[in-house]
């Protein structure tokens, strides 16, 4: 593969991840001065203003480790590992739908178990590519374990 295909593959997997990251603003920019911020939450939620610094460098860490499992011999040589990526993508975007546009922070909770595990699977997928394109996921996968308890604990309080 030429050099300059394998640079727009990662141009190409950025705007992937930033767009996904766009569509999950789109729900969850307008409630988090609104409804969000009517619900009670624990102690140690981080501040609103930590979120988009920390999944803009997640979703850059996702296309860059997408990037590394498709660089070597391009999409169908590894259809199950960025097909996985794939559907948690879409399952990231469907999280942010579902407890902020939807307000429904129990079944945003049963959602992200599922994308949790989506996570997981991809990064052992990408580990068997290449060992830094599962590295760059575990902080994904660590930080999607956190919002889970974040979600749970913020269903549980709102009760």
């Amino acid at each position: 593969m030429k050099k300059s295909v394998r640079w727009i593959g990662l141009v190409f997997f950025i705007l992937l991840c930033l767009g996904a990251g766009s569509l999950g603003a789109i729900a969850t920019t307008p409630e988090i001065a609104g409804w969000y911020q009517t619900l009670e939450k624990p102690s140690w939620n981080p501040p609103n203003s930590v979120f988009g610094p920390v999944w803009t460098t997640l979703f850059v860490m996702m296309a860059v480790a997408a990037w590394l499992v498709w660089k070597p011999k391009g999409f169908r040589s590894a259809a199950i590992q960025l097909t996985l990526f794939a559907i948690q993508l879409l399952l990231n975007v469907a999280w942010s739908w579902i407890f902020f546009g939807m307000h429904q922070p129990g079944w945003a909770f049963i959602e992200i178990i599922v994308l949790w595990a989506t996570i997981l699977a991809t990064a052992v997928t990408f580990f068997g590519r290449s060992m830094m394109a599962g590295w760059l996921m575990m902080p994904y996968l660590a930080w999607v374990s956190f919002a889970a308890v974040l979600n749970f604990t913020i269903w549980q309080l709102n009760a």
